[in-house]
């Protein structure tokens, strides 16, 4: 019970850090194909050399082009480094600064998804420090001097929110991921170019969605102070998901609905830098890592039977977030089922209810310390015990 304590204690300490955090405050450019402008702001901004970082994947659909064409026309030299295919990690890091070195690059542009952003923050970061090492970076706070290289955020995916946030997760030497707070991040612009979603599969679409789902009800029902400004942003970021994935399900290329989707993954980015993460997470990261299976479809396996937890302790913000969206004018219990429900009522749509369920019984309580470990690094609206965690992972367990 005393550890229980203390780590409910420890629960209140992030919430004091991030709001110490310089947070970036980028310009914001939309619209189908609005990556195509990025050279008009580069020349503007007086860079004289780009380089663009993107992942395999996307350099084999050709969607760089229409950045190195831009940029080309507004007579900023540019080069490309396209070789990422994993997850960040330390060789992929120093092949991303050496190739930023090489080019004298005055900013990047991170064209992809969490993987690739994350990336670029540690390049932009490394090149302000090239005399270190960079698993001398790999630090739970980076402070950079005079901020980072500028980066230009073109997200290729809705759900990380990673064109924003002010931490990377990054694989160490070790192979374990960690988490780096950069304080100095200098993200300038964000492009949200629904035309690099358009044609993204389905099922990947649905756990996109239902990770910056995840972020903004736990942005709305996290134990930090927060302005009324981001508090609606994730309000805004839940009634944008709710609305707009099931459209997209039916009409995958629907350039409006995708927009929306970007703006609402952008939110959840938001709640992550001011509001932070919870137990859904917690699990998910846990779950994830144990298992192998990808980030959003570990949040979709968790992040019912968390919320679904914690109902008594959040139930008057889920009835917040629910009459916000339009789905309840009823008191707090009734609003607050009403929210759950049409999550639960989404994910179905989505097919991420039949997820199976990967969670061994001899696993319980290698996952429980994991978990608890991975929770003091949010602001939770409660503290989970022992045998809450294991309550909840019974609803994830493979029988």
């Amino acid at each position: 019970m005393e550890t229980y304590h203390i780590r409910k204690f420890i629960h209140k300490l992030p919430g004091h850090i991030i709001h110490s955090v310089p947070l970036p405050k980028p310009q914001v450019t939309e619209g189908y194909g609005s990556r195509g402008q990025i050279g008009e702001v580069c020349r503007n901004s007086g860079y004289k050399s780009v380089l663009v970082v993107t992942d395999k994947t996307l350099r084999s659909l050709g969607y760089e082009q229409a950045v190195m064409q831009s940029l080309e026309k507004a007579g900023v030299a540019c080069s490309l480094f396209a070789e990422i295919d994993t997850e960040p990690n330390i060789p992929l890091i120093d092949a991303g600064r050496e190739a930023a070195k090489a080019c004298n690059a005055e900013c990047i542009v991170a064209l992809g998804g969490g993987s690739v952003l994350d990336t670029c923050k540690m390049i932009a970061a490394g090149a302000r420090m090239p005399h270190l090492h960079t698993r001398f970076l790999l630090r739970r706070l980076l402070i950079v001097s005079g901020k980072t290289l500028p980066m230009i955020s073109v997200p290729s995916t809705a759900g990380t929110g990673a064109e924003i946030t002010v931490a990377a997760v990054v694989k160490g030497s070790r192979g374990v991921k960690g988490s780096t707070v950069l304080i100095g991040l200098n993200v300038t612009h964000v492009f949200l170019d629904s035309e690099l979603t358009v044609h993204a599969p389905k099922m990947v679409t649905a756990a996109c969605a239902i990770d910056a789902l995840s972020h903004c009800i736990e942005g709305v029902v996290s134990d930090v102070k927060v302005s009324d400004a981001d508090m609606g942003l994730s309000l805004e970021g839940i009634k944008l998901i709710l609305h707009n994935l099931p459209i997209i399900m039916r009409e995958p290329e629907n350039s409006e609905a995708r927009l929306s989707m970007c703006r609402a993954a952008m939110y959840g980015g938001n709640a992550i830098n001011t509001q932070l993460a919870g137990y859904v997470h917690a699990f998910a990261h846990s779950i994830g890592s144990k298992y192998h299976i990808s980030h959003g479809q570990a949040i979709a396996l968790a992040m019912m039977p968390v919320l679904r937890h914690q109902f008594e302790f959040c139930k008057a913000k889920y009835a917040l977030a629910a009459r916000y969206c339009g789905l309840s004018d009823g008191l707090d219990d009734i609003a607050a089922e009403q929210l759950l429900q049409a999550f639960e009522r989404l994910m179905a749509d989505c097919g991420l209810d039949k997820i199976e369920k990967p969670v061994r019984t001899e696993d319980v309580e290698e996952l429980t310390g994991m978990i608890t470990a991975d929770s003091i690094n949010y602001s939770s609206a409660m503290t989970f015990s022992k045998e809450d965690i294991e309550q909840v992972l019974k609803q994830i367990t493979h029988y």
